[in-house]
């Protein structure tokens, strides 16, 4: 019980964190030109498939969750390691979209599209990277047989963790790749 409340601590923080993040790039978008830089730049397409994946993992680790809850720690190492997979492969698209900034002089000191971007989107990058992390260890865990038989809250608190990372996902990506397209410029 006390990982659950820990772990929802921590998400309660890191709630406030991206809201700062996300009103200073909101803010930032409203000054001349952002708009147009931030349409040019982005791919929402293929950052779309990429969320998709993401938003998969939440439920494989959902299913990860179950098998733990009974009992099955074959499934639960399946589940873990789709979970990896998919979290792993949208950190991939990441790194893959800001080489393609990078390579087009879009840094995180080329303007306040630039700056704000890489700052909301990689901090969020480095909240998916820290579950990989965490992810990793418990699968590790799993395979040493350390979670054969339910006993632990440890996987519903890093799954509070892994749903509020694809969470906070769902909103960044809403605002940074959708919105703009149907404001008026």
């Amino acid at each position: 019980m006390e990982n659950r409340l820990l772990m929802k601590l921590v998400v309660a923080t890191e709630t406030l964190f991206f809201l700062a993040l996300l009103l200073v790039f909101v803010y930032f978008s409203l000054g001349p030109g952002f708009r147009q830089q931030q349409l040019a730049a982005l791919d929402w397409r293929t950052t779309g498939a990429f969320t998709l994946l993401l938003f998969a993992s939440s439920f494989t680790y959902w299913r990860a969750e179950a098998s733990y809850r009974q009992g099955a720690p074959g499934r639960l190492k399946g589940w873990l390691l789709a979970t990896i997979g998919l979290g792993a492969v949208f950190l991939l698209g990441q790194a893959r979209e800001f080489h393609g900034l990078f390579t087009r002089h879009i840094d995180l000191a080329a303007n306040t599209f630039g700056t704000s971007f890489f700052t909301l989107t990689g901090f969020h990058g480095l909240h998916v990277l820290a579950g990989l992390l965490i992810l990793s260890i418990l699968t590790g865990l799993a395979f040493a047989g350390d979670y054969d038989r339910p006993t632990s809250s440890i996987f519903s608190a890093v799954g509070i963790y892994w749903h509020f990372v694809d969470i906070v996902w769902a909103v960044v990506f809403t605002v940074v790749y959708v919105l703009p397209h149907f404001m008026r410029v």
